[in-house]
């Protein structure tokens, strides 16, 4: 990752110098600020800390490498400490840099100064040298202090100080902000708008550092000895225009160092904040959280999403919010939103099973364990009884006009099968594909599973079709452990119907 140093050196001094870097939480904002004030810093000589490195081969890298006055604020750790010593935020920090600025410059530092950007200048006057600007967690104030309008308003002023105008241009040769949120669109906006936006919807050059590459999470999972394709089925998801494939980061290397894939990146939040933001009375978004729930993609505005967390006038909005907390992932291509992976996945399943307001949905989610158990005890009147509940009135947005249709009520009630199973769709067997094959992980004891789907027609021509087109021939070593299951839905009795047999090959 290394290798973002590049296009950071491209921005310095330049009309794109201020760039503001927002990505959801724990995918690397802070290891890539520490990364660039690591690099320019003169403070230190890091040159060995980049041996072996991609930073060393790049074109630029001796240029800036150790060279310059770098000011960095963590704003989250520092509002703590200001909090701690009863302190206000602004005050606290300016005072603590100044602290420091006047050990370095003691002919350009009063006792009496108090204001940073100020300060800045007349450092800059009489030296004529700039500064670069690294904040780490700049919004931190905007979420943690969403109601207090006095705060943000000054916030905003002390960075149009530091980063606008023509002193600005004189003393600030580079800013680099990071946060989970873009910048803020409000009355006062205009104080901000030079910053150049790199986001979880628009990441530009610096999709490929939003998280970790394939090439990456293939070497780690060579190196850790793990199954790479169910590390991709955990962590993958999120695509960009220049970056395909992106992986969380945090949970790739949780996984690698515990030698085991699970929920680690969603253990860092509780799934309250999910659910309430899902539970939402926005027209339309109970629908398009079902579709994403069954499989599907939904179309996505993101233009109106006031860049915070209290300000919502649309679904869109609240989908945007999640695009950017990493609960959704936003293809800027296609226009459409997503679940992006199996992770992310039991998060919804969490946020929603547990809440009224999912009605059947929720029950259904609930009692996904249970649609397992009674296929794998051939309990077909109750695999049709739970289906029924997912085609319920709460979730009519899963209309059923044909077979995928009914694969997605299928999905939702096979929600949390992903413990025990991986899903093919269409999966090859025999003499055509298998609408759905749930093969069970290694070391797991339950039965592969077949399934085959039929639209008005009957559950026994689905069992039928399977042993025709010998589907089983291509789960051979699952010969004495596969359950095939017929399941079709007729539209004018709206009812399900179930057949499940045991193989035998």
């Amino acid at each position: 990752k290394t290798g973002m140093i590049d296009f950071i050196n491209s921005l310095i001094n330049t009309e794109q110098c201020l760039a503001a870097v927002s990505r959801a939480r724990r995918f690397g904002k802070s290891m890539a600020a520490k990364l660039l004030v690591a690099y320019y810093s003169k403070g230190c000589d890091s040159r060995e800390l980049f041996t072996g490195l991609k930073a060393e081969t790049l074109p630029s890298f001796e240029s800036e490498l150790n060279k310059n006055n770098v000011i960095m604020l963590d704003f989250q750790e520092m509002s703590i400490e200001a909090k701690g010593n009863n302190k206000e935020v602004l005050p606290f920090i300016q005072a603590r840099v100044i602290e420091e600025l006047k050990e370095a410059y003691p002919d350009c530092v009063n006792a009496d100064d108090i204001y940073l950007p100020t300060v800045m200048s007349k450092i800059n006057s009489a030296t004529h040298e700039k500064f670069i600007v690294i904040i780490d967690e700049w919004d931190y104030l905007f979420r943690e202090a969403k109601n207090n309008k006095t705060l943000q308003e000054g916030y905003v002023m002390f960075l149009r100080s530091m980063f606008k105008g023509p002193q600005a241009e004189r003393c600030v040769k580079l800013a680099y902000i990071t946060g989970i949120l873009p910048i803020k669109k409000y009355g006062t906006q205009s104080a901000l708008n030079n910053f150049k936006e790199y986001t979880m919807v628009s990441p530009g050059p610096l999709a490929e550092y939003v998280g970790f590459c394939e090439e990456e999470v293939i070497n780690l999972c060579d190196r850790f000895n793990m199954n790479f394709d169910e590390c991709r089925r955990w962590y993958d998801g999120y695509s960009f225009s220049k970056a395909k494939s992106i992986y969380n980061p945090n949970s790739v290397v949780e996984a690698m160092l515990r030698e085991e894939y699970g929920s680690y990146w969603t253990k860092t939040d509780t799934y309250e904040v999910l659910r309430d933001y899902i539970s939402m009375n926005m027209d339309g978004l109970k629908d398009d959280i079902t579709s994403m729930l069954a499989g599907k993609e939904v179309s996505l505005d993101p233009i109106s999403f006031q860049n915070d967390m209290v300000t919502f006038s649309s679904k869109d909005d609240v989908m945007t919010l999640l695009v950017h907390l990493g609960y959704l992932a936003y293809n800027s291509e296609t226009g459409k939103v997503r679940i992006p992976n199996r992770e992310i996945e039991g998060e919804f399943a969490a946020a929603v099973k547990n809440n009224d307001y999912w009605g059947e949905l929720a029950k259904a989610i609930r009692l996904s364990d249970d649609f397992l158990d009674a296929i794998i005890a051939g309990k077909a009147d109750f695999v049709a009884e739970q289906l029924q509940r997912v085609h319920s009135d709460d979730a009519s947005v899963l209309q059923y006009n044909d077979e995928n249709s009914l694969a997605c009520a299928i999905r939702i009630a096979f929600y949390t099968s992903y413990k025990h199973y991986t899903l093919f769709r269409e999966l090859p067997t025999g003499e055509g594909f298998a609408d759905i094959v749930y093969i069970p992980k290694k070391k797991s004891e339950y039965p592969a599973l077949l399934i085959e789907l039929k639209y008005n027609r009957n559950a026994d021509s689905a069992i039928k079709q399977i042993k025709e087109k010998r589907y089983t021939g291509k789960l051979l070593d699952y010969a004495d452990n596969l359950i095939m299951v017929g399941i079709n839905y007729g539209k004018r009795s709206r009812k399900h119907t179930c057949k499940i047999e045991k193989a035998s090959m």
